[in-house]
């Protein structure tokens, strides 16, 4: 009697306890995956912050910028991103001396650009454009190169209409034009009609001139200008990031390597180096690269 008593208490015992393991794993809500199988956020990266971000530098990263700032929004409503396009060169100084919490530069650093490291958001095709009414539709680099150091100086040279070459560019210190001239190996050899201090009156000027040539950042191109092919090849999000089209270049924010960020500072970059903000910077006109 007694062992059918101390069996019958066990049984009793041990169906609580799967019951109770059972329930803990159905209900635990921290345990669970989240849909697509992710584990669910953790409180830190959801936490809302506050905050300003002050940022400088490249002016053509201001499409890429406008959009990743207003997807930010969404994400953490208490920060405030401002932007300021002074040119590349200014983002790694600003950088450097602490004027601003993130620098911005169209290129990568230069050797004696120190004190700094940069963190790739986004690439980006520079665009050969011309005249809408420019039969001329596709050049090697070679003859980029030529046009632009003056070498070439008629347009019926390289299958055009008769016509002096106009060509122009930025301004000194731009990584625009930085870009350019390292890829196309024309670094201080090139023959500017004006250089130019955005990448907006670039285009405004090739459009108002029917003998005009320049480059402009492909996700700043608009109906205004034509972009013509480069060796057979379209300047398109998918030939950068496959590296068929020779013209392109990084998009970069530009940090202290020694100071750490704000944790405003940081969740923005966090937020555009995600995959979260490839559809942002698609839809600036650039190329993302997280996945």
């Amino acid at each position: 009697m007694k062992k059918r008593t101390l069996a019958l208490m066990l049984s009793a015992a041990l169906c609580v306890g799967l019951l109770a393991g059972c329930g803990s794993g159905n209900n635990d809500p921290v345990n669970t995956p989240a849909a697509g199988g992710s584990e669910t956020p953790s409180q830190e990266s959801t936490a809302a912050l506050s905050g300003t971000v002050n940022t400088n530098g490249s002016t053509s990263m201001e499409s890429v910028m406008g959009y990743l700032t207003e997807g930010f929004k969404e994400v953490q409503p208490g920060i405030t991103v401002n932007y300021t396009g002074s040119g590349s060169s200014a983002g790694v100084t600003g950088a450097q001396d602490g004027t601003c919490d993130i620098g911005l530069a169209s290129r990568d650093l230069k050797d004696d650009e120190t004190g700094v490291k940069a963190i790739t958001v986004a690439k980006d095709g520079i665009a050969i454009i011309v005249n809408p009414n420019n039969p001329v539709a596709d050049l090697s680099v070679e003859q980029i190169a030529q046009l632009a150091t003056g070498e070439i100086t008629n347009w019926a040279d390289v299958g055009g209409t008769d016509g002096q070459v106009v060509f122009m560019g930025r301004e000194a210190g731009s990584g625009t034009r930085d870009g350019f001239e390292s890829i196309t190996g024309t670094k201080d050899a090139c023959k500017y009609q004006n250089e130019l201090t955005s990448t907006g009156e670039v285009i405004a000027a090739v459009a108002s001139n029917p003998n005009a040539i320049g480059y402009a950042s492909l996700s700043a191109v608009d109906e205004t200008v034509k972009a013509i092919t480069v060796g057979g090849v379209e300047p398109t999000e998918e030939t950068v990031l496959d590296g068929s089209y020779a013209i392109q270049r990084n998009f970069n924010f530009i940090v202290s390597d020694s100071t750490p960020l704000s944790e405003a500072a940081q969740a923005f970059v966090d937020f555009a180096t995600s995959a979260d903000a490839s559809d942002l910077i698609a839809g600036a006109g650039a190329v993302p690269v997280a996945e």
